[in-house]
Formats: C-alpha cells, sequence, structure tokens
C-alpha cells in the first residue's frame, strides 16, 4: 500500500514552528516511501477561524519551499480537503455510530453540565467530566426527547472496563486504561459540526492514510480514536508520535522564548534553507558529523528509527549558526537581491536605485561573514549609505591615547588619503603602517579613530574596502567632520 500521510492543522492562528516541523517530518517520511503528502484543513472551530490563516499557511510553506501533493488550494481525488465542506459525512457516520450501539444522543443541557461539573470541584474528585448521564437512560425517555426536538450532541460510548491497546512505530506498544479516557466524549455538537476527535478519525480513514505523525502531545487522543476505529470496523493508521520541542527551560516552545511564528523567523532575515535544515534535526539524527542538508538529501536520509524519543530543545544561537552558514553559500549577486528588502524597508534605498545595486554588491564581500541574520545588514551597512550620528568622543581615543593624539591621528589619516588611490588597498595600507612605524605605534592605534570617523563604530566590516566604495572625498568629508567634532568636545 502506498503511503499517505497528512498535515491537519487548524487555521486559527499563524503557522509555527511546531507545526512546520510536523508538517516537515510527514513530507520526509512521505517522500522517502515515494509516497503522498496531503494538506487537510481543521477548519471546524468557526469562532477563531480567520481566511487571513490559511493565507499564511500557503505562504509560510511556499516560501519554506515544500508543499503538498493534495490539498484545497491543489486539489486531489480524496477531496474536499476542508472539513466545513464534508460536514453532511460527519453527521452520516455520527448517526451510524449510534445505530450500531457504539455511541448515543446526549440531552443535557449545558446548565446542568456546568452544575455537574461544580459538583464535582466542591466533592474534590480526582476527575472532573461527564457522568454518562444520557448513556442509561430508558428508550421511551430518549424517544420522547427526539420527538420534542430537543437539542442534542452524541457522545462515543467508551467501554467502562478493560485498556484500549494501540502501537506506536516511535514508542512501541500502548496500553490505555479505559476508565482513564476522557468519559464518554462529544462527537457531534448540537450545531451539527463535528469535534475534532470525530472529524479527524473520518477523514484520515476515507483519504486513505496509512501513517499518522503528530506530536506526543495528542497521544491521550489516540485511545479514543482506536475505539472509534475499532466502532466503525476500521483498520487504525499507524500512529508515530513525535518528540515534543521545547525551550532551553524545559517546557513546551512558545511565544515566551521568543519567536515561533514562522513569519517572524522570515521578517528577522532567517533563510527557508536553514530553517528546514535545523527544524529537520530537532530530536532526529542523519549521519554522524554533517549538520548541513539539502532537502532533498533529507528526503533520502530521513527513517522513523533516527527520530528520538526525547523532547528536542530549541536553541536559537544554534539555529543563527546554520542561518550564518546558509548565508555564506550565496554567491554575492544573490545575497545582495535578499538582503534589498531590509535595507528599503530601513529607508536606505529605493526600490530602482542602480548606483545603489552596484554598491551594495561590492560591499557583501565585506558583510557576508557578519551577517547571521538578513534583517541585520541595514545596522551593518547603514555607514555606506548615509552619515550616521557621531558616537561619544570616548570611542575615537585608542588605549592609553590621549583626544589630542587621535585627533593628531585622523589629521595624518586624512593626509595619507588625499595622496592615495583608494583602489589600491595594498599600497594605502602599507602607507598607514610607515606611519606607524615612524610614530612608534601600533597599526591598530593608529586607525581607530579613522574606523570610527569612516564607520560610526569601533567594530565594522573591513575598513580599507568601506573607504574603497565610499571613495575619497566622502572619507575626507568624515574625517574632518571627526575632527572638528573632537575639537569641540
Amino acid at each position: 500500500m502506498s503511503v499517505r500521510v497528512r498535515y491537519a492543522p487548524s487555521p486559527t492562528g499563524n503557522q509555527h514552528i511546531g507545526g512546520v516541523r510536523t508538517a516537515l517530518i510527514n513530507y520526509l517520511f512521505a517522500k522517502s516511501q515515494g509516497g503522498t503528502f496531503i494538506l487537510r484543513l481543521e477548519d471546524t472551530d468557526r469562532t477563531r477561524y480567520s481566511q487571513e490563516y490559511v493565507q499564511n499557511l500557503y505562504d509560510t510553506f511556499r516560501w519554506l519551499g515544500f508543499y503538498w501533493d493534495e490539498g484545497p488550494d491543489v486539489g486531489g481525488p480524496k477531496g474536499p480537503y476542508v472539513q466545513s465542506e464534508r460536514i453532511d459525512l460527519y453527521r452520516r457516520y455520527a448517526e451510524e455510530l449510534v445505530l450500531m450501539g457504539k455511541a448515543y444522543y446526549c440531552f443535557c443541557d449545558s446548565e446542568r453540565l456546568e452544575r455537574l461539573r461544580l459538583e464535582q470541584i466542591s466533592q474534590k474528585k480526582d476527575e472532573i467530566g461527564y457522568d454518562r448521564h444520557c448513556r442509561f437512560i430508558t428508550e421511551e425517555e430518549r424517544a420522547q426527547r427526539l420527538a420534542e426536538a430537543t437539542p442534542y450532541v452524541i457522545r462515543l460510548k467508551i467501554p467502562l472496563h478493560g485498556v484500549t491497546v494501540f502501537h506506536d512505530a516511535l514508542l512501541g506498544q500502548i496500553e490505555w486504561k479505559n476508565e482513564d479516557i476522557s468519559p464518554d466524549p462529544v462527537l457531534l455538537k448540537s450545531d451539527g459540526f463535528p469535534t475534532y476527535h470525530l472529524a479527524n478519525v473520518i477523514d484520515d480513514h476515507l483519504m486513505g492514510i496509512t501513517n499518522i505523525m503528530r506530536a506526543q502531545e495528542w497521544i491521550p487522543s489516540a485511545p479514543m480514536h482506536k475505539i472509534m476505529y475499532d466502532a466503525f470496523g476500521w483498520e487504525m493508521p499507524e500512529l508515530c508520535h513525535l518528540p515534543m520541542v521545547l525551550g532551553k527551560d524545559g517546557h513546551k516552545l512558545s511565544k515566551r522564548h521568543g519567536a515561533t511564528a514562522v513569519k517572524e523567523f522570515r521578517k528577522a532575515g532567517y533563510l527557508p534553507e536553514a530553517l528546514i535544515n535545523y527544524i529537520a534535526l530537532l530530536g532526529c539524527s542523519y549521519e554522524d558529523g554533517r549538520d548541513l542538508y539539502s532537502l532533498d538529501e533529507l528526503v533520502r536520509l530521513f527513517k522513523i528509527d533516527r527520530l528520538n524519543k526525547a523532547p528536542a530543545v530549541f536553541d536559537y544561537q544554534k539555529l543563527e549558526w546554520f542561518n550564518g552558514q546558509y548565508i555564506r553559500m550565496k554567491s554575492d549577486k544573490e545575497l545582495a537581491e535578499l538582503i534589498r528588502p531590509y535595507l528599503i524597508d530601513a529607508g536606505l534605498r529605493t526600490e530602482e536605485d542602480p548606483q545603489k545595486d552596484r554598491m551594495e554588491l561590492a560591499a557583501i564581500p565585506l558583510i557576508k561573514e557578519r551577517l547571521k541574520l538578513l534583517g541585520d545588514s541595514p545596522a551593518i551597512m547603514s555607514y555606506l549609505y548615509k552619515r550616521l550620528e557621531m558616537p561619544p568622543a570616548e570611542a575615537f581615543i585608542p588605549k592609553r591615547a590621549s583626544m589630542d593624539e587621535a585627533i593628531m591621528y585622523l589629521e595624518e589619516c586624512k593626509s595619507i588619503i588625499q595622496d592615495s588611490n583608494l583602489d589600491d588597498i595594498p599600497a594605502v595600507e602599507e602607507r598607514f603602517k610607515e606611519f606607524a612605524t615612524v610614530i612608534g605605534k601600533k597599526l591598530g592605534d593608529i586607525l581607530m579613530p579613522l574606523r570610527v570617523a569612516i564607520t560610526y563604530s569601533r567594530v565594522s566590516p573591513p575598513l580599507f574596502e568601506s573607504m574603497r566604495i565610499l571613495g575619497k572625498e566622502e572619507c575626507i568629508v568624515r574625517i574632518e567632520a571627526a575632527i572638528a567634532y573632537l575639537r569641540g568636545a
């Protein structure tokens, strides 16, 4: 049987790291087996549903560069792939369970359920949940309630005793006491919409899903799903519950640990291939001694037995390292195009500016090794576009030097630059070395005030290359401005 897996998000929020990881592992497994990867929108939570979140879903995966074979936007033989378009199916199958004696109508209204909940709390009962009242009403009472058109839900009959057993490809055989399963969960709500559990089981069966790969937080729902599969006489897909992703504090990854929505990572300047590479390694190993993999390599190497049972820890510094590696793999032209939107957003350039295009292409070799995120580029490169606010005077002064010495260094630097060809960097550098030797100072001390005058920072991309890009005239203007600033300090 051909492998068929699905990613089934609820469009009630933007795509986040945890969801993308689930989708990626499903994709890698499907493609490693020559199978099919499906998207299904579980949109029955109409109170939080938004078309904006659906669009975010599509945009996220187009940007990441891996996509589904079947889904709402691409079609397929098992559609519709949106749960709200399948409502009649769910009611029909829920009623079938009632006819088979595997489910029942529950007429308890919200007031009774709230009273029951408060009583259980006041009595400090171990379990808070439904008391199965309508499971044991007489046929006569049930018929009367239906005849009176009393609103109802349909609940699944959970066996009162024994255990439910299911197999997990990663965790092995799992036994779950039936008394520990949520008592008789609702399958069909009074508005005719299914709960997650009913729709999930029916859709997975009708769409021919062979393997369910999802986070370990869904393990408690597995026994009730197994009971439903058994009630229908269907074979349950093979389960594989993936290790959780935690923050460094040991808690489930969430906003308190930093960005988790993929669009935030994208906005910050992470590359899709870096994000995919890092996420694929969370709780999974591929080959010893390697960190960097293309998507095709991940597909080729993926195996379920390479997944870890223990939770994975999301390390933002490690992800930044991955991003830096992929940034350095880009050609200068590719990287210039990638950082351009960030420079435009920062107001450093306009959309169409051939002169800036040439300048940025020349600057890429200076910044490539320093970039961790594309979004760092405006801060690192801003000195190339405009004159910035002068830093404190102390920034210009080397260690064990005075203000007067810093000014003297700048005046001599100005003279050297006026008499030099900035395109000949080795010759320019040699002139500065000769000056440092003559006055008995370290070259770094001589260049410190010059660096701050040119780049407005003690830490910057290579100085001589930066001066070449800026040009002699602009460098002299900046040096003169720095001298005047220090004299007035």
